[in-house]
C-alpha cells in the first residue's frame, strides 16, 4: 500500500500481470527467423506481434493500475490521464483480437509457438518512474514498431497476404496515436519540472534503455505523433 498525492492509500500493482500458461517464453536469441513466403512464416510473425499487442495491453492497464495517482499528475488532469491510456488499452485489444483471429485462420493460434519476455522487462525496469515509463514503452519501444511495420506490410502484399497485410495498417494508424499520448504526458510532466523534453528523453533512454536507438526511423510517422527528430537524433 502506497499514499497517493490525496494522501489516500492505494493497492500497488503486481510486478508481473496475469498471463496464459502459453506461450513459452524464451530467450529472443533462440526464436527462428522465417521467411514470409511460406505460411509458416508468415504465422511466426503474426504470433510475433500478437505477443507483441498483447503485452501491449498489459502495458496500458499497468498505466492506469500504477500512475494514475502518480504525485506528478495533477488532480485537475487525472481523468484525462485515465481516459487516454483505457484508450490505448482498449486498442490493444482489438489488435490482439485481429491478429489472433487471423491466426486461426491460417490454422494457428496465439500461444502455439515460442515468445519472450522482453517487452514486460523493460516495464519491470521503468515501474518506479512514470517519466521512464513513457520514454520506454511509447515513445522508444512503440515508435519503434512505426519504424518497422511499413515494411512488413509491404513484404506481406508481395506475398499476396493483403489479410494479414490490412490488419497491420489499421494497427500502424492507430500507434500513432499511442506513440502521440505518451509524448503528450511525457510533455506535461517536463513542463511541471521544467524539463526540456528532447535533452530529458535522451537522459531517460540511457538510463532506462538497453542499446542505442538505431536508424531507420520513420520521421514522417514519428513526428506526427509529435516525436520530432530533436528527440531521437544525436546533438
Amino acid at each position: 500500500m502506497l499514499n497517493d498525492s490525496t494522501g489516500e492509500k492505494c493497492v500497488v500493482p503486481p510486478t508481473y500481470p496475469g498471463r496464459p500458461a502459453s506461450p513459452e517464453l524464451v530467450d529472443p536469441r533462440s526464436l527462428k527467423r522465417r521467411r514470409l513466403g511460406s505460411v509458416h512464416g508468415r504465422v511466426a510473425l503474426l504470433h510475433a506481434i500478437a505477443h507483441i499487442e498483447f503485452n501491449a495491453i498489459d502495458l496500458a492497464a499497468d498505466m492506469v493500475a500504477r500512475y494514475a495517482h502518480d504525485c506528478r499528475i495533477a488532480d485537475c488532469q487525472r481523468q484525462a490521464f485515465i481516459d487516454d491510456w483505457v484508450g490505448v488499452c482498449d486498442d490493444e485489444a482489438r489488435h490482439f483480437t485481429l491478429i489472433q483471429n487471423r491466426l486461426e485462420e491460417m490454422g494457428s493460434f496465439y500461444g502455439d509457438l515460442q515468445a519472450h519476455n522482453g517487452l514486460w522487462e523493460a516495464a519491470i525496469s521503468t515501474m518506479g518512474d512514470l517519466a521512464a515509463r513513457l520514454v520506454i514503452a511509447p515513445m522508444v519501444l512503440e515508435a519503434r514498431g512505426l519504424d518497422v511495420t511499413p515494411n512488413m506490410i509491404a513484404k506481406l502484399e508481395n506475398v499476396q497476404d493483403t489479410k494479414s497485410a490490412d490488419i497491420l495498417k489499421i494497427i500502424y494508424e492507430e500507434e500513432i496515436g499511442h506513440v502521440a499520448a505518451g509524448v503528450k504526458w511525457f510533455s506535461y510532466i517536463c513542463k511541471q519540472e521544467n524539463q526540456r523534453p528532447e535533452s530529458y528523453f535522451k537522459q531517460l533512454v540511457k538510463e532506462n534503455f538497453k542499446g542505442q536507438l538505431k536508424p531507420p526511423f520513420n520521421e514522417a510517422a514519428r513526428t506526427l505523433a509529435g516525436l520530432t527528430p530533436l528527440f531521437y537524433t544525436p546533438e
